[in-house]
């Protein structure tokens, strides 16, 4: 019996699901759920990647059951030490969760929205069946982006969630836009990136309430003590006054932000900045701060998003 066969995709994200609305458009991919691109009225608000690539640095992707890292990739359950892959193996960590490398598939579509889904199985170092999605939604000057996770196990699921963003504001180079982060705490990390205190920002280079040059910034840190102002957890200016904001709701209570000066753009290297919404902070499987615990059949839902303004 003949059989067909799937159509060859020659990308290695896989398909690539394109929204649009009102000048708007936003492609995001079937591998990670990666924002691949998203602008409005021609000017790129977050940093692009070809087509043909993967995600320099994670741009964009969906970080399910954890962003950020864990400690030597080992934690404790109910007295039981687990071991998760080294998936940084240079730093001897487990970063960003389960899901980056996995084809989500299309749950629903809109011409302005798109729902992906993926699940998590059962594995050594994470004993728990999640079903997953993530919606992106072209709004009015932004894009919502709405998570879930649905516990499919028989005992309750730790869980958190981040996305790794890198903002941008069109054609303005990075060095001139300026940051500000809306949050009272910095976490301290060690040689491998993993956080051994959390401090007060006051006095502080991390001390981001007023805005700072990126030009100026050096950083790959997670911040604490989130808040919005004007409904904004962060916000880019570029120097003619035009602003990208990221927003958070209650459940993302903290923020990494990480600077490279060796972001792929225009046939080059550049600097670059990610801005990432965040539910728990780095090492959360091991700190407890931040987690949520989904109970057996419950569905746990959070959001962020972006708006800009011209």
């Amino acid at each position: 019996m003949n059989q067909r066969m799937p159509a060859v995709t020659h990308s290695p994200t896989g398909e690539q699901f394109e929204i649009a609305r009102a000048g708007s458009t936003a492609i995001i991919t079937e591998v990670a759920a990666s924002l691949r691109h998203f602008s409005i009225d021609g000017t790129e608000i977050t940093e692009s990647y070809p087509v043909g690539a993967t995600p320099p640095f994670a741009d964009g992707i969906v970080l399910v059951p954890w962003p950020n890292r864990i400690e030597d990739g080992r934690w404790r359950l109910d007295g039981t030490t687990l071991q998760l892959d080294l998936t940084e193996a240079d730093k001897h960590n487990a970063i960003h969760g389960l899901l980056r490398n996995t084809a989500y598939r299309l749950l629903e579509r809109t011409a302005s929205s798109v729902t992906l889904g993926a699940t998590v199985f059962p594995q050594h170092g994470y004993p728990f069946h999640l079903a997953t999605s993530v919606r992106y939604e072209l709004v009015d000057g932004g894009l919502d982006v709405t998570h879930e996770i649905h516990n499919l196990s028989a005992a309750r699921a730790p869980v958190a969630i981040g996305t790794h963003p890198f903002l941008k504001i069109g054609d303005v180079p990075a060095a001139e836009l300026e940051l500000t982060v809306h949050a009272s705490t910095y976490f301290e990390v060690d040689a491998r990136l993993n956080p051994i205190a959390e401090h007060p920002v006051d006095g502080t280079r991390y001390d981001l309430r007023t805005p700072r040059r990126v030009a100026d910034l050096s950083l790959d840190t997670a911040f604490g003590g989130v808040e919005t102002v004007d409904g904004a957890s962060a916000t880019l200016r570029a120097p003619d006054g035009r602003e990208v904001r990221l927003l958070q709701d209650s459940a993302h209570g903290f923020v990494q932000v990480f600077t490279t000066p060796i972001f792929p753009k225009d046939g080059g290297l550049g600097l670059a900045v990610a801005i990432e919404p965040m539910t728990a902070p780095p090492n959360a499987f091991n700190s407890g701060q931040g987690l949520t615990w989904v109970e057996p059949g419950a569905t746990w839902t959070v959001g962020w998003g972006i708006r800009y303004s011209g």
